[in-house]
């Protein structure tokens, strides 16, 4: 049983969880995830089982897609509805929505929320904020490439976005709630994609303990790939460098259409081996 699971990770479970889960159910332990997803957020989480750990790497996602509840008035320690409220203002409103949501989209930089599992000195964000310990975190570079108002509520707005990796749609609720005039937080987080996999796409953690899956094998997850047929898969296998001058990362199958390796550009007009997957 090699391939992925896309999981429709549930409210109050950590990314971690949804593993330990997937390893008892399918009695293995090898099993990854790619792409976090924090605890209250639910969604798109890609989870690879035994050989398919190989290919995590590839699998971590370059662009996400998000439907934020962003809730205006009280902003928390966290950034999301979990957390301590540090401060509060009155709704009484706001002007120009749209104009302050596309202001977002492009290249810019931004800083994390204290409470994330990024390290500085070797030490997660979160234990520093836990300790009441104060560092700087350093903002970091972003991008958005599109975000859609959905629905309007009251003191509530929710909104779709289509990222890079490593946007905390945590900040971003709370930077948009910043020209908007007010405090604000994360309400709600669902991930509806995550590169080419989609919520649609997606079991519950009571499909799987019901046996209604199906495992995806590695050449059905990078289909979008593009992909290079040899004639000789020994070279694949003993990991040789191929003679092509391509600039960019390609799948390599055999003549039976079986995924090999992941091959790259070496800089001098070749492609060097980057992890075998047989």
């Amino acid at each position: 049983m090699n391939g992925l699971l896309i999981i429709n990770k549930p409210k109050g479970m950590t990314s971690h969880d949804v593993v330990n889960i997937v390893r008892k159910t399918l009695h293995t332990k090898k099993v990854g995830h790619a792409g976090t997803l924090d605890p209250d957020a639910t969604g798109v989480l890609v989870v690879c089982v035994n050989k398919a750990t190989k290919a995590l790497q590839f699998l971590t996602a370059e662009h996400k897609q998000y439907i934020a509840t962003l809730s205006l008035g009280s902003a928390t320690d966290t950034y999301d509805a979990s957390g301590t409220v540090l401060e509060e203002k009155p709704f009484t409103g706001y002007a120009d929505l749209e104009d302050v949501l596309q202001s977002f989209i492009g290249k810019s930089m931004q800083k994390p929320p204290m409470y994330s599992a990024i390290k500085i000195h070797g030490k997660k964000l979160y234990e520093y904020a836990r300790a009441g310990e104060h560092i700087d975190v350093p903002a970091r570079p972003i991008a958005i490439q599109d975000i859609q108002l959905l629905k309007e509520e009251n003191n509530e707005i929710t909104f779709q976005v289509d990222c890079s990796k490593g946007t905390y749609i945590r900040s971003l609720c709370v930077d948009i709630a910043k020209k908007l005039g007010y405090p604000g937080h994360m309400k709600d987080l669902i991930r509806t994609r995550s590169g080419d996999f989609t919520i649609d796409q997606a079991i519950t953690l009571e499909d799987l303990a019901a046996g209604h899956y199906t495992i995806m094998p590695l050449e059905e997850a990078f289909a979008s790939m593009d992909r290079l047929i040899l004639e000789d898969e020994s070279i694949a296998l003993n990991g040789k460098k191929i003679h092509q001058n391509i600039d960019h990362q390609v799948a390599v199958y055999n003549q039976k259409g079986q995924l090999l390796a992941i091959y790259g550009p070496d800089g001098k007009g070749q492609l060097k081996s980057l992890r075998g997957l047989f």
